[in-house]
């Protein structure tokens, strides 16, 4: 859904929205949407502000991905929020280097009249996972390729198994 800023300058807008499975791509991520992503939020231009738009909210989703060290299924319940800003793109857009302050770091930029909101919170979802994707605390495996074999450690253990019971 694209979020229009001379539509904000008339008004505050709020959403409410259910994204199913599939509707945000998260497949470049190796990551699945498990669940129903239930995002609730407002955006509005700020007041003489040359186009700075505020995106306040808060998402619930399940979502899911391969265990880093057992190859299993990792599942990651997020319930989070957000409070976003974002100026045009045009307010850096300048020959020399420009030095931001502190403050500024947090501020995001837009290009032409609006910003996607699918964007917006597939980036949300994205920042709110964790780095080192387990499927728990105490998985201690760590599954890595046998040389010349194309297979992990666990299966060659269980074919081995296998061969030799029968």
């Amino acid at each position: 859904m694209f979020l229009s800023v001379k539509e904000l300058e008339l008004r505050k807008i709020r959403f409410d929205e259910t994204y199913q499975p599939g509707q945000i791509d998260f497949a470049g991520e190796d990551l699945e949407q498990s669940s129903p992503l239930h995002v609730a939020w407002s955006a509005e231009a700020l007041v003489h502000s040359d186009g700075e738009v505020r995106i306040q909210g808060k998402y619930a989703v399940e979502m899911a991905a391969q265990c880093d060290r057992c190859l299993g299924r990792a599942r990651f319940p997020l319930d989070g929020g957000f409070d976003l800003f974002y100026r045009p793109v045009s307010f850096i857009a300048r020959e020399e280097e420009v030095e931001i302050g502190e403050d500024e770091v947090e501020i995001g930029f837009y290009e032409g009249g609006g910003l996607e909101l699918e964007d917006i919170l597939r980036e949300q979802v994205l920042l709110a996972l964790p780095m080192q994707r387990t499927c728990s605390e105490d998985c201690k495996e760590f599954a890595r390729p046998v040389a010349g074999t194309g297979t992990r450690p666990r299966a060659i253990a269980k074919s081995r198994a296998a061969t030799t019971a029968g």
